[in-house]
């Protein structure tokens, strides 16, 4: 309620205030003669002109001056005179030194790229070991395997035996591809078959 009070206060003294006069000074302020002036937009000079550079002109060389050739004469040589000399036989040279043997056989894994993985025989026991085996390479295929040493322990009979060697044989001369020739390599096979 004292807000509108004092709102309503504050327009009453300033309609007082208007009417009273006390505004007319600020009219008249307001109200100074004015003056007017054309002012006139300012103009910026003309861009030089471009100026045009003409084409450098094309310079070719003059033509060469025509200069004859010269007329050479050529004489033939004389024949060559036919000359008796006396040729000696030589020598071939002797054959290079075969490359020296390894001492004994290189590891497969050294020698081959590719090593199949024998086929396990069927048996009827339960059979541990291994078979050491030397075989020669020939223009990198194997072509002969020799048992070294055997240490299957569970093998009965020949026919079994004769089984792992034939599967190990079977494997070196048809998988192994082997670097070299007339090498030794030297292949462990080892087996654990449990029935």
């Amino acid at each position: 309620m004292v807000g509108i009070t004092v709102v309503i206060l504050f327009h009453v003294l300033l309609v007082y205030a208007l009417v009273t006069g006390l505004a007319k000074k600020v009219v008249q302020v307001v109200v100074a003669p004015i003056e007017t002036k054309v002012i006139e937009e300012v103009k910026k000079p003309p861009p030089p002109p471009e100026v045009v550079v003409p084409p450098p002109p094309k310079l070719e060389a003059p033509p060469p001056p025509f200069i004859p050739p010269p007329e050479v004469q050529i004489t033939a040589p004389p024949p060559p005179q036919p000359t008796i000399t006396a040729t000696t036989p030589v020598a071939p040279p002797a054959p290079p030194a075969p490359a020296p043997k390894p001492a004994g056989p290189i590891a497969a894994g050294v020698a081959c790229s590719k090593m199949q993985v024998p086929e396990m025989p069927a048996v009827n026991t339960d059979v541990q070991g291994s078979l050491f085996v030397i075989a020669t390479v020939k223009g990198g295929r194997v072509t002969d395997v020799q048992i070294e040493r055997n240490t299957l322990r569970g093998v009965a009979d020949r026919r079994a035996m004769r089984s792992f060697i034939s599967s190990v044989e079977t494997a070196m001369k048809e998988g192994y591809v082997c670097a070299g020739d007339n090498v030794q390599i030297r292949q462990e096979f080892a087996f654990d078959i449990k029935n």
